[in-house]
């Protein structure tokens, strides 16, 4: 071994024991009479110590060869520190060097490699390889491995059974665009990457394996954000003989045993709340639920009192900011700017503050009386000192723009702190959305999502009232995972695919697999997949889940380390039958 310990486990205990390090070099502090070289590893950093007038002038000649991010190997002797250090580990001790030997040089990195570095985001990904070894990287990366390992102990303390599935496919037409991969030996066709393994899972459950998951990679070719990546990873589970409260009992408990596991917090029951309810209090299917400032549909309260803009809106939404009185002109505009966004669309901004000396003071004052704004703040219950904002114009547009301006309220207020944690299940979506663009129905799931027993007889002739057997995983306004109870029965699930506009060849040609295999036996199931990235971006305290990947894509979609994707050889495409035509813009 290279090593008898590493930089991170001695301690004062460990004074006078000969012993050798291998790590790169952190710092070097040429203080004249002595030199100090912190070494570091994975686990930790240790001083090291060169004494000039005891040190062999060999060994003083190697030490002042050195630099940053070499890798080195020391033999010495553990020794008391004058100056200790309480910010590490080995604070109390260093390393009196006898011996040094140089493994492998380095150049000088583009970055400094510190927990506060001064590399942008690009050149971090183009030198990944480096980013990994800052400390807030790798702590990231370590939180992922001890996430994985403690769900694989709870599930499989819980019967489940980690089974593989394909990654090369055959493509589905729902979803998320397909990721394809030529077939050399049959000319012509393509796999595809997975986005998900479920028909695979599905078809698990026939096999009779009633308890499967897989902490498996998936890939959807969409637009990225801070929390998407072309590839990705999902806590994937299916379940055979279960009913939904089964399932949300069995997953609420994995989430529970990770948070007293990793954070040691206990969480009571999560709340629960329908698809209905969510969007009408907070205009979305992922409420934050840390804090209040519920929606207020206020139209009836302020229509027909000569005010345009109301009048003809087809609602008036406010939330009501407690406190913010006190919010200045400037402080108004900004929000006003912030809701003009064309991400979020809304025209104005309206408001009423509620000041100290309980009168009412409103941006439309000239069409309503103090009764009336009263009124209005009532019904938000507001009370002295409080600002209330209202949105107004097309329901669907107004509810989504309400939800922006509620969460930068949020952040605002410092009502999101990311030390808090409020979980939420998520139930009764609708089982399908309309698409004007299309004229027709998608799963707002997929395809394999179950209707409400008690709705199934709705699915052809009212199918857009129809609610799906399905749930979402909320945790502080983002969606961890979702999942339903699936079709069983081919019969259903033809339905299911004659509403989404499938023919009866396509639904064969596509998922003919699978409709034969619910023909020999198919028992009742369900299941869930959780974005295991997003999980660790969770409980890491951020929104990007780029950290918490070893080698994540840019928003780009591209590798910049690598320099992926790539254009291939001619041959390639020859001996794969394809040809390349870029139209010309």
């Amino acid at each position: 071994m290279l090593r008898t310990h590493t930089c991170g486990e001695l301690r004062i205990s460990d004074v006078n024991k000969e012993v050798k390090l291998s790590g790169w070099i952190q710092r070097i502090r040429d203080k004249g009479a002595m030199i100090w070289i912190d070494l570091r590893d994975r686990y930790g950093i240790t001083q090291l110590v060169f004494y000039r007038e005891e040190c062999p002038k060999d060994l003083l000649d190697v030490v002042y060869t050195l630099g940053r991010e070499f890798v080195i190997q020391v033999i010495g002797k553990v020794v008391e520190r004058e100056s200790k250090n309480s910010k590490i580990p080995t604070g109390d001790i260093e390393i009196k060097v006898s011996s040094l030997n140089i493994l492998n040089k380095s150049l000088v990195p583009p970055f400094t490699i510190e927990d506060e570095t001064d590399g942008g985001d690009e050149l971090r990904m183009k030198y990944r390889y480096l980013d990994l070894r800052r400390n807030t990287v790798k702590e990231k990366i370590e939180l992922r491995h001890r996430l994985a390992q403690a769900t694989r102990e709870y599930l499989d303390k819980h019967n489940f059974l980690e089974i593989e599935t394909p990654f090369l496919i055959k493509s589905t037409p729902e979803g998320a665009r397909d990721f394809i991969v030529p077939s050399r030996i049959h000319a012509g066709e393509f796999y595809a990457l997975p986005q998900s393994p479920q028909t695979f899972k599905q078809l698990l459950m026939v096999s009779g394996f009633d308890r499967y998951f897989q902490i498996v990679r998936c890939f959807r070719d969409e637009d990225l954000r801070a929390d998407r990546q072309p590839e990705f990873t999902q806590i994937d589970c299916e379940l055979s003989f279960v009913e939904q409260e089964d399932i949300l009992q069995i997953f609420e408990g994995l989430i529970r045993f990770l948070f007293k596991k990793e954070k040691n917090i206990d969480f009571t029951t999560f709340p629960r709340m329908t698809y209905a309810e969510a969007m009408q209090k907070y205009g979305s299917d992922k409420p934050d639920i840390r804090f209040g400032m519920e929606f207020n549909d206020v139209s009836t309260l302020v229509k027909g009192k000569g005010f345009k803009v109301f009048d003809d809106a087809e609602v008036v939404l406010a939330i009501n900011a407690e406190g913010c009185n006190s919010y200045t002109r400037k402080q108004i505009d900004e929000l006003t700017d912030f809701v003009k966004r064309p991400q979020i669309g809304a025209g104005g901004l309206i408001y009423i503050r509620y000041q100290e000396d309980n009168t009412l003071k409103s941006s439309v004052d000239k069409f309503y009386t103090p009764d009336d704004l009263k009124v209005i703040a009532d019904s938000c219950r507001a009370k002295s000192g409080d600002l209330i904002l209202i949105l107004v114009g097309k329901k669907k547009q107004t509810y989504k723009a309400m939800n922006e301006l509620r969460l930068e309220m949020g952040n605002r207020m410092g009502l999101r702190n990311p030390e808090v944690y409020a979980p939420l299940w998520v139930i009764d979506f609708p089982l399908l959305e309309w698409d004007e663009e299309t004229k027709r129905f998608y799963a707002m799931h997929h395809p394999f999502t179950s209707p409400k027993p008690e709705d199934i007889s709705m699915l052809e002739s009212n199918p857009g009232q129809v609610r799906a057997n399905a749930y979402d995983l909320v945790i502080n306004g983002v969606e961890i995972g979702g999942g339903s109870i699936r079709i069983h029965s081919r019969d259903v699930q033809k339905q299911m695919f004659n509403v989404l506009g499938f023919s009866d060849d396509e639904a064969q040609k596509q998922f003919g697999f699978l409709l034969g295999a619910f023909e020999f036996g198919a028992p009742p199931h369900g299941g869930i997949a959780l974005g295991f990235d997003r999980l660790c971006a969770m409980f890491g305290g951020t929104e990007s889940i780029r950290d918490y990947i070893a080698f994540p894509k840019n928003q780009a979609a591209r590798d910049m380390m690598i320099d992926a994707p790539s254009t291939v050889d001619e041959n390639q495409l020859k001996e794969l039958n394809i040809s390349i035509n870029i139209p010309k813009e």
